[in-house]
């Protein structure tokens, strides 16, 4: 029976970032892992491989559109569909072995296998009991699915069977208008297929700023996409080659029937634990089914902790790693913090959509007086030489105090324009903070500052 001072369930984002901080921190740890490669769903199914598909695709959508005006001639590129699958795993495969090698490197034990907790202190992986002061549960989520929709992985798919498809298809219907079927909505757009996505709600990417919703959605009318709103899927009904959405639209309740080669299910994610054994150790779920802790990350079980999409706040690789650093600190016997109100999300579209901090409607439902300071980046000299003038930076201020409050940003590399923002934010600086401080020219970091110069007395050029 091995001995550990602590042992990390799952190496996603939350996990792997945890076990090196806990190293790092003098601790005595391991990881378990039941897949061949560590890196969790973000960097094997997820995150990566599918921003690796959107940039592969928005080249091509440069080479098609945009090349010809800068004076690069000549026939557009044609697509290798398994050269490009080749290419995303290549890039997976980088980033799972650049893990393994930072678990050498800070020796960490990796026990493979799929893990249960029989008791508090115990971890058994195969028929190996393993001891250990703490354990930490990040063993993420897993896709979410509807009533009458049959996941096959081939014709019916969820973000994991739609990264390796082995064709494009001519007509792909996404269920879901968040961040996971815009994105790979977009990516098959690119591609040429006919993409119509079918949501629920009456705007797309739901909690984000109203404004943004409404501009991001003309932009992808724009590229091509289809939406129907305010539908409720009633079923899926699936051949080895086709498939049929049936939905009900909810203003008049009348059904409707799409035609689909590929339907892609991306209605959320749900906590995984499963085979875990927390209802025989007692630790008490949410209501929504997350595995409830308290402010150190502390699960109803003395010694067994929580983080990442297992527990409540936003499904974020970046949130579950703040979490896995700041429990780490927790179980080394120091202060760990997580700032829930500095979190930004991304959406890898192009444009890029970023927001961090309160939207317009929240401070209103709070009754909170604001200011708003916004800029185009049509006004922005660089976006618009690089043909990238759709969108703008909107940040939000506090009316009396100036304080930031929040920003959302739609444009050019606003994934990471927003950490400005959320820099300042951590400081607690104001709006005029960020518009008295220089900005290189010509950057699209200047539309923020001007943005926030918007919030003042003015934006400059505009």
């Amino acid at each position: 029976m091995s001995s550990y001072d602590v042992i990390i369930i799952g190496s996603g984002p939350g996990g792997y970032v945890s076990a090196i901080r806990c190293a790092q921190l003098g601790l005595k740890t391991a990881c378990v892992e039941g897949r061949e490669t560590l890196g969790g769903t973000c960097l094997n199914v997820g995150c990566i491989p599918s921003k690796a598909m959107l940039h592969a695709t928005h080249m091509l959508h440069e080479a098609e559109h945009n090349f010809a005006d800068m004076g690069l001639k000549g026939k557009s590129p044609s697509v290798d569909w398994n050269q490009m699958l080749a290419y995303k795993q290549k890039t997976v495969d980088t980033n799972t072995k650049g893990i393994e090698f930072l678990f050498k490197k800070n020796k960490i034990d990796w026990i493979k296998g799929w893990a249960t907790v029989p008791e508090p202190g115990k971890v058994k992986v195969g028929d190996d009991i393993h001891e250990a002061k703490h354990i930490i549960i990040a063993t993420g989520s897993e896709p979410a699915s509807l009533p009458g929709v049959e996941v096959d992985e081939k014709v019916v798919v969820t973000s994991t069977g739609a990264l390796t498809l082995n064709k494009v298809p001519k007509k792909l219907v996404v269920i879901g208008a968040g961040v996971i079927g815009l994105e790979l909505g977009s990516v098959y757009a690119r591609l040429g297929s006919e993409v119509t996505i079918v949501e629920f709600l009456d705007a797309i990417t739901p909690g984000m700023d109203g404004e943004v919703q409404k501009s991001f959605m003309k932009l992808l009318k724009k590229q091509g996409i289809n939406f129907v709103m305010g539908a409720a899927v009633q079923r899926t009904d699936a051949t080895k080659t086709k498939a049929k959405v049936t939905y009900k639209l909810r203003k008049d309740d009348s059904e409707h029937v799409l035609d689909a080669d590929v339907v892609l299910v991306a209605t959320g994610r749900k906590p995984f634990y499963d085979g875990l054994g927390l209802d025989g150790l007692g630790i008490e779920l949410t209501k929504r089914g997350q595995i409830a802790v308290n402010d150190h990350w502390q699960t109803s079980v003395n010694g067994i902790y929580a983080i990442g999409d297992v527990i409540e706040g936003p499904m974020l690789a970046h949130k579950a790693e703040d979490e896995g650093m700041a429990v780490a600190e927790v179980v080394a016997g120091k202060h760990g913090h997580v700032n829930y109100g500095v979190i930004p999300g991304v959406i890898y579209t192009h444009p890029e959509v970023a927001n961090v901090g309160a939207t317009e409607e929240q401070l209103k439902e709070a009754g909170r007086a604001y200011k708003v300071g916004k800029f185009s980046f049509m006004g922005n000299a660089r976006a618009k030489a690089v043909f990238a003038g759709d969108g703008f930076v909107k940040i939000i201020a506090d009316k009396e105090t100036d304080r930031i409050l929040g920003a959302h940003i739609i444009g050019p590399a606003a994934g990471d324009l927003i950490h400005e923002v959320c820099v300042a934010m951590e400081f607690g600086a104001s709006a005029e903070d960020l518009a008295m401080t220089c900005h290189a020219h010509p950057t699209y970091s200047e539309a923020v500052r001007e943005a926030a110069l918007a919030c003042g007395d003015g934006p400059i050029h505009m």
